[in-house]
């Protein structure tokens, strides 16, 4: 009988294992594909798929319980749908399993995920491939170290995926339009800022949490050499050093951080001259602003407070709606 278990257990982790991979090849092969637009709400629910049956396959593997029940007693009283089917966990219930594989970094960005797919199921937005394909990148690259590391090597899908060769290059106008992003839906524009400014700035910072890459031209080749258009070179590498003191474009994972001084100094640029040090602090005290759960600032070197610009606009806000007490 244990054996059968066993055999039963073993099959259905394939199969789970099995569509759990396809799902991620879906999800990617349709990013990638230039003829469809609605790539990035698809990209988010497939991976999600994806994701929520390796951690199925994880936890059945382990002889871990990811289906509802209720216990009473010793007797285990299962949750079923109004058509007779088990409930399994969904994604979210998943990573918060105590015996959950998945480090902080890789969950967070699975979190960031699950709360984009709440946005945009209940509202059509615009196109948002751009703006969070850093994080989208991170969840493949994440999907393919964990299906390797939990199960098999050789269940790597890097093998078949490529690079997306580009008709064109990204000229000044195109990457202004990418840093503004002025048609992203107000509620996703909420929901990221919402979201990015709840992590610390290590956690914000992690390639497993959005990849970050930057591109330079590079005139020349050696000959004999390869002919690439992206080459990678490790972060601590010469190379990596001097991009990272010359360009500094790369720093985009460090986010702003402001002194008070700093943003009285700023308002009262914006022409609300009656802003002071004293009407700031009034401020922050009133919003409980330091709260480390409202993702407003941070301490530096645990000893001084910095303001995100999440707080300089609630600033801002607070300026323009008491324009007569401060111009």
């Amino acid at each position: 009988m244990t054996k059968q278990r066993n055999r039963r257990i073993g099959s259905v982790k394939s199969e789970l294992v099995k569509k759990s991979r396809e799902a991620a090849l879906a999800a990617v092969q349709i990013f990638n594909n230039p003829n469809i637009t609605f790539k990035s709400e698809t990209y988010v629910v497939l991976m999600i798929i994806a994701w929520t049956y390796l951690l199925h396959a994880y936890y059945r593997s382990n002889k871990i319980e990811y289906r509802y029940f209720t216990q009473n007693g010793k007797k285990r009283t299962f949750d079923k749908t109004k058509h007779g089917a088990f409930k399994y966990w969904e994604l979210e219930r998943c990573l918060n399993e105590k015996n959950c594989p998945i480090d902080k970094d890789a969950a967070n960005n699975l979190r960031f995920l699950i709360g984009l797919r709440h946005e945009i199921e209940h509202q059509m937005t615009t196109r948002i491939d751009d703006i969070l394909s850093a994080k989208f990148q991170a969840c493949c690259l994440n999907y393919n170290d964990y299906i390797k590391k939990l199960f098999d090597p050789s269940m790597g899908i890097e093998q078949h995926l490529s690079f997306s060769l580009q008709f064109s290059t990204i000229n000044t106008e195109q990457k202004k339009m990418l840093e503004e992003h002025h048609d992203l839906p107000a509620h996703i524009q909420s929901f990221i800022k919402d979201f990015d400014y709840k992590l610390t700035d290590e956690e914000f910072g992690s390639q497993r949490y959005a990849y970050r890459i930057l591109f330079i031209l590079k005139t020349a080749n050696s000959k004999g050499q390869a002919d690439r258009v992206i080459e990678f070179v490790k972060s601590d590498s010469p190379l990596a050093e001097a991009v990272n003191k010359d360009y500094v474009v790369i720093k985009e994972t460090e986010r702003n951080k402001y002194l008070p001084k700093q943003i009285v100094e700023l308002m009262k640029n914006e022409g609300y001259l009656k802003f002071t040090m004293y009407n700031h602090t009034q401020l922050w005290q009133s919003l409980d602003a330091k709260n480390s759960g409202k993702g407003y600032g941070t301490l530096v070197a645990g000893k001084t407070w910095h303001w995100y610009e999440r707080w300089l606009d609630e600033v801002r806000e607070h300026c323009r709606m008491n324009a007569e007490k401060y111009s």
